[in-house]
Formats: structure tokens, C-alpha cells, sequence
């Protein structure tokens, strides 16, 4: 009942609708330009997770390979950092208050998939693929 509380409020008091719709954006100019569909998938993913963030998490992919590694290092050179950064900036600010502090925190967890986004998957904390891929 909690993650459902927190993730009304961060639809509307947080940046959940805000970063869902510039992920969302992100990913159809990705789709447009064919040889970015991959891009386009973890824009979305992106935004799935940012639009709902209380009650899940960031695994690795046990597939991921060499081909995800490389284009993360592109993803970085084009976009990953200054995604990175603002949500750092955001979580930030955004625990400057007691009020904010359950929002800086889902904003901390955005960091990684925003920097590193290819070759992980989002998963609810209580599915039981977290027990085998901490």
C-alpha cells in the first residue's frame, strides 16, 4: 500500500510524469532513426521505470553481452551522462526536505539505469528473479 501511496505522489508532486514523457520523446526520435531502435527500447524502459519507481529495481540481464557493453559507451558519450547528472541534481534537491527525501531516493535509483541503461531489465522487488540475480 506504501509503494502505491509513494507512486501517486510522485506522479504528482515528483517528476514521474515529466521524465516518463522526455524519456517517451527520447525513445520515438530513436525509433525514427533505424539503427537506434536499441536506444529507443531503453528509452522506454526508462521511462516504464521512471513513471514507477517505488517497488522496483535494476537487475543485470544474465544475456547481456558485448554488443550491449559498446553501445552503453556510446549511450554515455550521447546521453547517459547529463541524464545521470540530473537526476543526481534532482535527488539533490530534492532531499533538502523531509517530504522529498523518499523522492531524492527514487531519483538515486534512476542513476544507473539513466548512465547504463543496455542490458538490464526492471523488475518488481519482490519477483523472485531477484533472489537469484542480487
Amino acid at each position: 500500500m506504501l509503494r502505491l501511496v509513494l507512486n501517486l505522489l510522485w506522479l504528482v508532486f515528483g517528476s514521474g510524469i515529466v521524465l516518463a514523457i522526455g524519456y517517451g520523446i527520447a525513445a520515438l526520435i530513436c525509433f525514427a532513426l533505424v539503427i537506434t531502435i536499441p536506444f529507443g527500447v531503453a528509452a522506454l524502459r526508462l521511462a516504464s521505470y521512471s513513471l514507477w519507481p517505488f517497488g522496483r529495481t535494476l537487475i543485470t540481464k544474465p544475456t547481456a553481452g558485448l554488443a550491449s557493453g559498446a553501445a552503453n559507451v556510446v549511450w554515455v558519450l550521447v546521453a547517459g551522462w547529463w541524464l545521470a547528472l540530473s537526476h543526481i541534481v534532482a535527488g539533490i534537491a530534492q532531499c533538502v526536505t523531509v517530504v522529498g527525501i523518499p523522492f531524492g531516493i527514487a531519483n538515486f535509483k534512476l542513476v544507473p539505469a539513466a548512465f547504463w541503461p543496455l542490458g538490464r531489465d526492471v523488475i518488481e522487488t519482490d519477483s523472485p528473479h531477484r533472489l537469484t540475480n542480487p
